[in-house]
């Protein structure tokens, strides 16, 4: 038996849209992940795919370096309207940043996170369609984050030379040391 990928047909992109996101509301991402890269496979711009397809790999971050930030971003630069891809942007780095909270990382790394979606939002809520208030619904959560964040400084790396130091000097070796 041959196990090949199949592709759907267009007539179908709306009910697989449907189910999509059914089993990201169920909490089942890679279910979800599969499906819109079906839908993707049918369509290749369809805008609501990607905007759930990187939402549904966020959905799986887990704060660890095999979290796939840079495929999502890629996905969300694709999204054509200037607002949708300011906002899905700024949850992207929100979501990041929670995921960062979650496994206990320095709150200066969350802060820089929570500080880009920030600026992602207050773009997004420049270029905002009339009544839509998600920019700034998301803008207040982060605010609230960083209020619950410890205050803490970012670490300055030291040297370990002090002033009265003198680089290392590198000697010749004899000829006797060289092999």
């Amino acid at each position: 038996m041959e196990h090949a990928l199949k592709t759907i047909s267009t007539t179908g992109i709306a009910e697989a849209l449907a189910k999509a996101q059914l089993y990201r509301s169920l909490r089942e991402p890679e279910e979800s992940e599969s499906i819109c890269q079906d839908i993707l496979i049918a369509d290749p711009e369809n805008q609501a795919a990607l905007r759930l397809l990187g939402l549904s790999i966020t959905d799986q971050f887990t704060g660890e370096v095999s979290d796939r930030y840079a495929e999502v971003e890629d996905i969300f630069r694709r999204l054509v309207d200037p607002y949708a891809q300011h906002y899905y942007l700024g949850i992207l780095s929100e979501r990041r940043a929670k995921a960062q909270m979650h496994v206990a990382r320095p709150s200066y790394v969350v802060v820089a996170l929570i500080e880009e979606a920030l600026r992602r939002f207050a773009e997004a809520e420049k270029i905002r369609p009339a009544g839509n208030e998600e920019a700034i619904l998301r803008w207040n959560r982060c605010v609230r984050l960083l209020q619950k964040l410890p205050q803490s400084e970012p670490v300055e790396a030291t040297s370990g030379f002090h002033d009265d130091d003198l680089p290392a000097v590198l000697l010749p070796r004899s000829a006797s040391n060289r092999r």
